[in-house]
């Protein structure tokens, strides 16, 4: 059995960006960050251009518009800090540290900020996130990931992120007071389980975004704002009246 990439896998035209919802300020450890590093040197190392952004190092504004300062706010980094890196992005992941068995507040804050450019458009016409693959990263010292990945997840999707199988991974250590991924002695970094859906998801995303970069993203058929607002239905039943009960 080799170890060999294949040599269809070229990823050398795709970007990614991972960006953590960790509460900690640069240089302070951030444990997620370093299962996201796990993700990110794999791509590196096929090729893939990624970025990496802690959302708490950079001045946003909480909201759901695209520039908050138009909206009360005193000053708003979004626009010129973290939102050039995610409309390049092929890929875009996202995560965080797991508080109470939820997502942290800088998580949510991201996502709804993800969500405050939903109804921009790309190219084809299409909301702007069309075409992009979305993954999710956490890590805690309580159970949790699952609940907090549906929750990153279904947000992703819902706004039009396309979800390869398996796009999430995370670590948590025993319930209770205990090491976090990091800290000597965690086991996090040697987790098998850990390790093998960490490589699970980087490649099932990077497949994704190839095989939607090749196709040229969501066909633009039955899915364009504009066109629906013009009248076109894309073959939606509006009159269904004139159907006969089954006897």
């Amino acid at each position: 059995m080799t170890d060999a990439i294949p040599p269809h896998a070229d990823f050398s035209d795709l970007k990614a960006v991972f960006i953590n919802g960790t509460l900690k300020h640069s240089p302070e450890l951030s444990h997620t960050q370093g299962l996201m590093d796990k993700s990110i040197d794999l791509m590196r190392k096929l090729g893939v251009t990624v970025d990496a952004i802690r959302l708490v190092d950079h001045d946003i504004a909480p909201g759901v518009y695209p520039d908050m300062t138009q909206h009360g706010a005193a000053s708003d980094a979004w626009l010129t800090d973290v939102w050039p890196f995610i409309k390049e992005a092929h890929i875009v992941v996202i995560g965080g540290p797991i508080w109470l068995g939820d997502n942290s507040s800088v998580t949510r804050h991201l996502i709804e900020r993800l969500y405050a450019m939903s109804g921009e458009t790309n190219a084809n016409g299409q909301y702007v996130y069309y075409g992009k693959t979305g993954g999710a990263v956490f890590t805690g010292n309580e159970d949790g990931i699952k609940h907090a990945a549906m929750a990153a997840l279904y947000s992703l999707q819902h706004i039009g992120f396309v979800i390869p199988p398996g796009a999430d991974c995370g670590w948590i250590g025993e319930a209770g007071p205990g090491p976090s991924y990091l800290d000597p002695g965690s086991g996090g970094p040697e987790n098998d389980f850990t390790n093998r859906n960490t490589t699970f998801m980087t490649w099932n995303l990077l497949h994704m975004a190839r095989m939607l970069k090749d196709a040229g993203g969501i066909p633009a058929t039955g899915n364009v704002r504009a066109q629906w607002d013009a009248g076109k239905r894309f073959g939606f039943d509006e009159n269904p009246e004139y159907r006969q009960p089954h006897s």
